[in-house]
């Protein structure tokens, strides 16, 4: 089984900064992307940013500029960066990965959510 255990929400006033974590344990053959997601109340579950094992990085056009992913798979650990934070970056987070438990078998996994609530 693996395991994402994610660290690093909070609150932050506007224009503030936080860094989110995220850390695979388990069975781990090899990792094929990590990424955010995040759900605000009534709406639905949208991608942040994900980056995969060979470096390349997707992000939502909503955080372009202003989050950053980055990983470091010695430690199966992605990161978050944000900045510019606004209230309408308020929302639960969720670390997603698609990983290879075994050779040729691989499954997605979320981790439990981190709340991020931007408010001054």
């Amino acid at each position: 089984q693996v395991q994402l255990v994610e660290s690093g929400g909070g609150l932050v006033q506007p224009g503030g900064s936080l860094q989110l974590s995220c850390a695979a344990s388990g069975t781990i053959f090899a990792i094929i992307a990590m990424g955010w997601y995040r759900q605000a109340p009534g709406k639905e579950r949208e991608l942040v940013a994900r980056i995969t094992s060979g470096g390349s990085t997707d992000y939502a056009d909503s955080v372009k500029g202003r989050f950053t992913i980055s990983r470091d798979y010695s430690k199966n650990t992605v990161y978050l960066q944000m900045n510019s934070l606004s209230p309408g970056d308020t929302a639960v987070y969720y670390c997603n990965a698609q990983i290879y438990y075994r050779m040729n078998n691989w499954a997605d996994y979320w981790g439990q959510g981190t709340q991020v609530t931007v408010s001054s």
